[in-house]
């Protein structure tokens, strides 16, 4: 798990922003800061207004950059607009969206409930770990040895966790785990498509179900099983997130990682065949430092050939003790161009998902508080929509929207209230 620190400045849709990536790191065990020294990581979310901010920016950067070991992330309007001019500063920064930073932050590791992980209700969102540990051995993780592994509390102790959060108010329930593919295998049976089931039938009130990571494995002994339930049940967003890391199965097999790409593959397609419409997820570690340019072409062809619409892109970096710390590492030159071209095949995929939904009718759960007067919800596919002037229009989080897709943005797209 990661120590963080986070900055922010500009107005109160960048202090939203900074508030939904601590909701996601907390989601994954990490600790918040007060200082940057104390910081695995330090965030500094940007503005961009005039251009004296974007001096201040700079200078901002360029000090965490210097007098902190953390490492840094540039997010925000500046990140966005004017990314570029971080790197001509010679600011050794990850400049990136929003969105992308709580996944930066794991550095392609598991989440890391807390052992005293108990549910949060932030909002309408409910954060509900339902398990601790993993039954992984990856050789580029550190957080193995903080987690051990995999204890799964009763599917009837879980169940009614998310009950309670339905009465607290929640609309959405985010089920969160190193590993929630593995959940149940401490007492021999992978559980998780039983406790979704069990979620869906026996918890009263309106909410949608949000599955977090599941690592391929533990996802492929269960892929029809659970392919089945999200088929069944309306209250489960039709969404996947399963970190494939690399194209390459020797890669793999140095990550130690379990799956092959094939099995990767296959759950893929099971849910293909099960779901008319839904989004998967992935990650990519970038240059491993066994990674050659033909294993570089093979991630680069799988991202091609499963689509997923939503990708987190890590350079890789060694973590201390790890087993892949000691193993001799690929340039920082050679990591970047691969990160390039890897999320420029990234961009390209999910731009064309949001323009396959212009001119659709969607029904959108409202969970965020937008910039100005909008509101930001989530489609049964768990896709971003954004409605302009919702908030004017009398739209409340928890509320149950329909929308008409009118255009979208890089990474969210944009929606009409019907």
């Amino acid at each position: 798990m990661a120590r963080y620190h986070i900055e922010t400045y500009g107005c109160t849709s960048n202090r939203g922003e900074s508030r939904q990536i601590e909701r996601a790191l907390r989601e994954g065990g990490h600790h918040p800061v007060e200082t940057p020294e104390r910081a695995d990581v330090a965030i500094l979310n940007t503005c961009t207004v005039v251009e004296k901010t974007e001096h201040n920016m700079l200078r901002r950067a360029k000090e965490l950059d210097e007098e902190t070991p953390a490492d840094l992330v540039v997010t925000g309007c500046m990140a966005l607009a004017q990314g570029e001019q971080f790197e001509a500063a010679d600011i050794d920064a990850e400049v990136l969206h929003w969105d992308d930073v709580p996944e930066h932050v794991r550095n392609g590791e598991c989440p890391t409930p807390t052992p005293d992980a108990e549910p949060v209700l932030d909002g309408v969102v409910g954060i509900l770990p339902i398990a601790r540990g993993c039954t992984s051995d990856c050789s580029y993780c550190i957080t193995k040895r903080a987690t051990g592994k995999i204890d799964s509390p009763p599917i009837e102790e879980n169940v009614e966790k998310a009950r309670a959060l339905v009465h607290a108010g929640a609309k959405e329930i985010r089920i969160t785990g190193q590993d929630t593919g593995v959940y149940g295998m401490d007492d021999g049976e992978r559980k998780l498509h039983r406790l979704l089931e069990r979620i869906c039938e026996e918890v009263d009130g309106e909410f949608q179900v949000r599955v977090g990571m599941a690592n391929p494995k533990g996802v492929y002994g269960i892929r029809e099983e659970l392919a089945e339930v999200f088929a069944s049940h309306d209250k489960l967003y039709n969404f996947l997130h399963i970190p494939v890391q690399s194209g390459s199965d020797d890669v793999l097999a140095e990550m130690r990682r379990q799956h092959t790409v094939s099995e990767y593959v296959d759950v893929v397609e099971t849910f293909d065949a099960a779901l008319e419409e839904w989004t998967l997820s992935t990650d990519f570690i970038v240059g491993f430092p066994t990674e050659t340019d033909r294993d570089h072409e093979q991630s680069l062809a799988l991202l091609r050939e499963t689509r997923p619409e939503k990708v987190n892109v890590t350079r890789f970096s060694k973590r201390p003790g790890t087993d892949a710390a000691d193993m001799k590492g690929l340039g920082g030159t050679l990591k970047k161009e691969r990160s390039s071209e890897m999320v420029d095949v990234k961009m390209d995929i999910v731009a064309e998902a949001h323009e396959s939904m212009v001119g659709t009718e969607r029904e959108v759960l409202i969970v965020e508080d937008g910039t100005d007067e909008s509101m930001v919800g989530y489609d049964r596919a768990y896709r971003q929509i954004a409605i302009p002037d919702a908030e004017r229009e009398g739209v409340g989080l928890g509320d149950v929207v329909d929308v008409e897709v009118t255009g979208h943005s890089t990474v969210y797209a944009l929606g009409d209230l019907l």
